[in-house]
């Protein structure tokens, strides 16, 4: 067996920075993604740039360019209104679940990040709100001690951070965003099973009508994320 030479961890990282361009409005649907333009940028090799290019071409957010190269792939309302559609269904489940198993953990852990995500929003920083938003979400994933919503959920953030930035770059956040957030942290607080399902529901399901009429150039309803 032969030694690894490629770290995944900066793999990882050059994905994550490149799909920050892309959610931040940097990098256009149609534009070509240089590999070597990337990694002098970077200041990495092109080895992990190109892993983290066939990454996102896998996950769809890059695509063949005519003739040879990469394009940033457009963002299809009508997926991201069935992913919104999966999501309702897990995140629910998620907040259920987070109830019944690890109230006492939201309410000692979940405050703090509650105030983050207000922070970032007062920020105006595109990134630092999707970011906010992810880690909020990621801790309810682990709070419902199901290992398996959290890979459920995985493989669609690429496509949920891209709606996200595509929106926020050219609108304004939602203000109630984090409301929502705190309302469904405190039903898990509580340990009330029933609301939190019910909010948590409600609030992706609202989310996704926010973010996809966004995306159809549709006006503006009530917001989630």
């Amino acid at each position: 067996m032969k030694a690894l030479t490629l770290q995944p961890n900066l793999v990882q990282q050059v994905r994550e920075a490149i799909l920050g361009e892309i959610a931040a409005g940097r990098l256009a649907a149609g534009e070509r993604v240089i590999q070597e333009q990337v990694a002098r940028t970077l200041g990495v090799s092109r080895q992990p740039v190109q892993q983290a290019l066939l990454l996102l071409r896998s996950e769809g957010a890059l695509k063949d360019a005519p003739g040879r190269g990469l394009i940033v792939a457009p963002l299809a309302a009508d997926e991201v209104e069935h992913i919104y559609q999966l999501r309702a269904a897990i995140e629910a489940l998620a907040c259920g679940l987070a109830a019944g198993r690890n109230a006492a953990r939201a309410a000692q852990q979940g405050p703090a990040l509650i105030e983050a995500g207000r922070k970032a929003v007062a920020s105006g920083s595109v990134a630092r709100m999707v970011a906010a938003d992810m880690r909020f979400h990621a801790f309810v994933y682990e709070l419902s001690g199901n290992p398996l919503v959290a890979p459920a959920m995985g493989a669609h953030w690429t496509h949920l951070q891209r709606a996200m930035g595509e929106v926020l770059t050219k609108d304004e956040a939602p203000r109630d965003i984090w409301d929502q957030h705190a309302a469904m942290l405190d039903a898990v607080s509580r340990g009330d099973a029933r609301r939190a399902e019910t909010l948590a529901r409600d609030h992706i399901l609202q989310a996704g009508g926010y973010m996809t009429a966004r995306l159809r150039g549709q006006p503006r309803p009530a917001a989630g994320a």
